[in-house]
């Protein structure tokens, strides 16, 4: 009897240490929005999968702070890539307390966003939107960590001109804030160089019949033309583009086309093969972590990589690392510890500049062979 009572004894003991144990526990809430609905799905399904990975690998890493041990959980929203939609979601995010975001894709979403989360102190971090305007309020929330379009756009218009020798371009883009943004940057730094635009026309992020845009860009018989919009809009437009015969003409672009997607939503036509386009940082294959991390990532969540996800693995670990150096997970508390950010991630080694935009930004141009997306 006296034994079954040292029994009873020590199991209660061990069950009000467990409990004691599981208090000690502080859940922190990370935040991610992306389109996970609407033709960008693929693109905001690649960034939350970035985002749930990074916290399975801090998870495992029993990380302790403030004296607790903490245990990351994604809030995750979805915006549509629709502004208004965008901004909800952020309010969203700051009314359920979450200790960060990482997001969002697209700039039309991710600037309105910004100020919402500026207003309620939330810092974020997105490795998508790359609109130079996004920085410029001087928010101490918010940080980029990839190349901007002022990289991007000018890159794409210097090996145009350059390396190219192309003489003519015409331009098309998708009234979006990241569309026009990169047609923008590209258009000037195009002319600067000496190539003419002879065209410009205007599409939607919705639209899927261009054939009345190409037809008159035909009859101007340009050597290139740049669109500014995201792949939903390239495919179609690249199948319609050898419809129309237009099959010696270049098609740059910047990230928003620079997909896996693009060859299925492009049908395999043959003027895949004339497309350049510019995504910011390194290709996978020369980032410090980035083939390791991609097998991981394929077997986990296999044909779903499409271009940011290393970028939401990278931002999310960054907002831990200030959340470990500031020994706290508020957010009032972290914040400023981002500013002093140098961490060495899988995408690079990651540091801000006093606005938020990433030190030394690298970028990469690409090319698709046989379908498949390949850096020049």
């Amino acid at each position: 009897m006296q034994f079954k009572l040292k029994l009873t004894l020590v199991a209660a003991l061990a069950a009000v240490a467990g409990m004691a144990s599981a208090q000690d526990v502080q859940v922190v809430k990370i935040g991610h929005v992306g389109p996970m609905s609407g033709a960008q799905a693929h693109y905001g399904k690649d960034n939350e999968n970035g985002v749930r990975m990074a916290i399975e690998d801090l998870n495992a890493q029993n990380i302790s702070i403030g004296g607790k041990r903490v245990r990351f959980e994604i809030a995750a929203e979805d915006d549509a890539a629709d502004p208004k939609q965008g901004t909800a979601a952020a309010q969203k995010l700051c009314d359920a307390k979450v200790a960060g975001v990482v997001g969002h894709l697209n700039s039309g979403t991710t600037i309105p966003a910004s100020k919402v989360y500026n207003d309620c102190g939330i810092p974020h971090i997105t490795g998508a939107a790359t609109n130079p305007d996004l920085t410029k309020p001087g928010y101490k929330t918010t940080y980029r960590i990839i190349a901007n379009d002022n990289a991007l756009g000018a890159g794409l218009a210097a090996h145009a001109a350059d390396k190219l020798k192309l003489k003519s371009v015409a331009i098309i883009d998708d009234r979006s804030a990241y569309g026009q943004g990169v047609a923008e940057v590209f258009k000037r730094t195009a002319v600067q160089k000496g190539i003419k635009v002879v065209d410009e026309q205007f599409t939607t992020d919705k639209a899927t019949d261009f054939m009345a845009i190409l037809t008159s860009i035909r009859g101007k018989k340009p050597d290139a033309i740049f669109f500014g919009g995201m792949d939903p809009q390239g495919g179609p437009m690249l199948r319609q583009m050898q419809q129309l015969g237009m099959t010696k003409i270049k098609y740059f672009g910047g990230d928003g086309i620079c997909t896996a997607a693009i060859a299925d939503l492009a049908a395999k036509a043959s003027t895949l093969g004339n497309v350049v386009c510019a995504e910011g940082g390194s290709s996978l294959a020369k980032m410090p972590g980035g083939a390791a991390w991609k097998k991981r990532y394929d077997a986990k969540y296999p044909k779903d990589f499409q271009i940011y996800s290393p970028y939401t693995y990278d931002a999310t670990f960054v907002l831990v690392d200030a959340m470990k150096r500031a020994n706290s997970v508020d957010p009032k508390v972290y914040t400023p510890k981002l500013a002093e950010t140098n961490f060495k991630g899988i995408t690079a080694t990651i540091a801000f500049e006093p606005n938020g935009e990433i030190k030394n930004p690298a970028f990469t141009l690409y090319t698709y062979k046989d379908g498949k997306k390949v850096a020049l």
